[in-house]
């Protein structure tokens, strides 16, 4: 493949601090040489390398594609009468999943893809060119398997999330279910997945139950992720600290000793302020976690309950707004937090070597994703090196 260049680059966002100062290793005044799908050379326009082509940045802000590192993009139907109703006074419950995994299980195949088709399109013009899409709107086998096959046509970054909340058939045996999602489920589901996760807070699976869940699935090949610490504090992030675990994810209640034990980890808080928009609950403190040296990662949390959202910009606006963060470090959390959340270091950093994932602001500095919230700025996503 002939080698492309692309200049007239305001800010170049990298992520790499060998490249430039600051937390996003920015350099100002950019210009990038893509070849192969890969980044092959970046620095100052005037030193770039004659290419075979070129295509200008228009003086705009280029930084890595988004990492959107936990979405629920399997699912039929919407929860509109939810939101209306949570925006009205009324607190939100995970028992209303309920209704989507009915929808999700009357839906057919053609109706789930064209759906994560659509939303997929949306999260790729905002920016996202890595997502993590979980099954979890099932919960029996066969649906749980389906939802994985079908997000695997999307993404290599599927998580079995059997263990969402029990189903309405097994309310009265709780131990059974565990049992389903850990023997059969499991058995189903692991060839179609990367990861597994579990929804360890009230109203969904206890310590105990999520424990099981997650030896299970590392057992079965799966890395373990969890929901935790969304309703109130509990035991998620210590249990995801303990078994090792990818990400925990919300991280809304915590405790001196969840905080400490996210910082002396390898487990990345994924914070989700889209959940707090959408129920009116309490934003997660970012600060709290960076001034302790956690590393964080934004994710959008696209679902039809809770954040119906695939917009990373907004979720960047929100830590800012809302959650103590910098712009930069909002972005920073956004790109190279959602690759770690993932285990990745090929993506959310722009340096020779990675994949040349990008997107292209129509403004010159990413900065502008939080000052302007609600304003389009992607002028153009490149995945692999070419635009989409």
């Amino acid at each position: 493949m002939s080698a492309v260049l692309l200049d007239d680059i305001a800010s170049l966002v990298t992520n790499d601090p060998a490249a430039g100062p600051g937390l996003l290793g920015e350099v100002r005044g950019a210009a990038l040489v893509v070849e192969d799908g890969k980044v092959a050379w970046l620095g100052p326009a005037d030193r770039a390398p004659a290419c075979d082509a070129g295509v200008s940045a228009a003086g705009g802000a280029v930084l890595p594609g988004f990492v959107d590192s936990h979405t629920h993009l399997v699912f039929a139907g919407d929860r509109l009468s939810d939101f209306v109703g949570r925006m009205s006074g009324r607190p939100y419950a995970p028992d209303g999943i309920a209704s989507t995994v009915a929808a999700t299980r009357a839906a057919p195949d053609e109706i789930l893809t064209a759906n994560v088709a659509r939303l997929l399109g949306e999260l790729r013009a905002g920016g996202v060119t890595t997502v993590e899409v979980k099954s979890g709107y099932g919960l029996t086998v066969a649906d749980e398997a389906r939802a994985l096959m079908i997000a695997r046509q999307f993404t290599a970054e599927t998580t079995f999330l059997g263990a969402h909340v029990v189903p309405t058939e097994y309310a009265a045996d709780r131990a059974a279910y565990v049992d389903l999602v850990t023997g059969p489920m499991l058995a189903a589901a692991a060839p179609h997945a990367r990861w597994i996760d579990v929804f360890c807070d009230r109203g969904a699976f206890d310590e105990a139950e999520a424990r099981a869940v997650c030896r299970a699935g590392r057992a079965a090949g799966l890395t373990p992720r969890l929901h935790g610490n969304q309703l109130e504090p509990g035991p998620g992030v210590r249990l995801a600290v303990e078994i090792g675990a990818a990400s925990v994810d919300h991280c809304t209640h915590l405790t001196d000793a969840d905080v400490d034990a996210l910082a002396n980890s390898s487990t990345v808080a994924t914070l989700l302020p889209g959940a707090e928009f959408s129920t009116r609950a309490r934003y997660p403190d970012a600060r709290r976690l960076l001034d302790a040296g956690v590393t964080v990662a934004l994710a959008t949390d696209c679902n039809p309950g809770t954040s119906y959202t695939t917009s990373m910009a907004l979720c960047i606006a929100l830590a800012v707004r809302e959650m103590g963060m910098t712009p930069a470090e909002a972005v920073h959390a956004a790109t190279a937090g959602g690759a770690r959340a993932l285990q990745r270091d090929d993506i959310g950093v722009l340096r020779p070597g990675a994949r040349a994932d990008l997107a292209i602001l129509a403004a010159p500095d990413v900065g502008y994703l939080a000052y302007r919230p609600g304003v389009p700025l992607v002028a153009a996503v490149w995945k692999d090196g070419r635009p989409v």
